[in-house]
């Protein structure tokens, strides 16, 4: 894998352009993005619609592609990342394993800007293709609200979920960085753990290792109950440079 977001769109033999979309639709859940010199960019302006409005408790707006898709038929509860009890497909999904590893290192370069309402991620994530491969590797994860004095709350860690071999094991020490500029964030995953790094600086490690294939989802998150929109400077971007990945999937 070696994606520089260079084409003149996504290519769908690798990306979905929509964020969990079995629980509600490709179309329902699209992000709103372009590709540009820069990469993929990733943003939510204000028109841009909530997600699963009717069933995810707290307003949440998403721009997110993912390596990776599939689904039971509708009203099944074969899917990837429910995010509550008995959520059942809305429509089904076609496989897709565009970028799916299992093991290796994955860096992705990216920069965002997010403010008191928003934040972004990117993570590797099971197919759940049987329910207790579901574990999360999370390269980054940071809100917009925690970034103070050229510093940030850089989240990484591993959230076990519903797979009974692993345990949760998240932090987000503060660091100082500015997001809003290029950074390489990259997990070395291996059959005896995992390490983290950012831009070659390795920053934690893990005993813990998720034991199947993981795709890759890159998103932008806005939460309209923290702070509305007052204009263009507060619209969250996350910009994707770069993908890589050397790996066994």
């Amino acid at each position: 894998m070696d994606e520089r977001f260079d084409g003149p769109g996504l290519d769908p033999s690798r990306w979905v352009a929509s964020y969990l979309p079995a629980w509600s639709s490709r179309a329902a859940s699209a992000a709103t993005y372009a590709l540009g010199p820069d990469g993929l960019r990733l943003s939510i302006p204000p028109q841009h619609p909530l997600w699963c409005p009717d069933l995810h408790e707290e307003p949440l707006r998403i721009s997110a592609v993912q390596s990776g898709s599939w689904s039971g038929p509708v009203g099944s509860t074969r899917g990837q990342q429910p995010f509550r009890e008995g959520l059942l497909v809305r429509e089904e999904q076609p496989t897709l394993m565009g970028f799916v590893p299992h093991l290796g290192r994955i860096e992705v370069e990216c920069s965002a800007r997010v403010g008191p309402g928003s934040m972004f991620s990117a993570w590797m994530v099971g197919l759940e293709d049987e329910p207790e491969r579901c574990g999360e590797i999370c390269l980054v994860e940071v809100f917009g609200s925690s970034l103070a004095d050229g510093t940030a709350e850089v989240g990484r860690g591993v959230h076990a979920f519903r797979d009974p071999q692993l345990r949760e094991e998240f932090a987000a020490p503060r660091r100082r960085i500015d997001v809003a500029e290029p950074h390489v964030y990259a997990v070395d995953w291996r059959p005896d753990g995992i390490d983290w790094s950012i831009d070659g600086e390795h920053v934690a490690s893990s005993t813990q290792s998720p034991d199947y294939p993981m795709m890759l989802i890159l998103g932008v998150f806005d939460f309209p109950s923290a702070t509305p929109h007052a204009g263009p400077d507060l619209v969250p971007e996350l910009t994707v440079h770069r993908v890589t990945g050397a790996g066994n999937g």
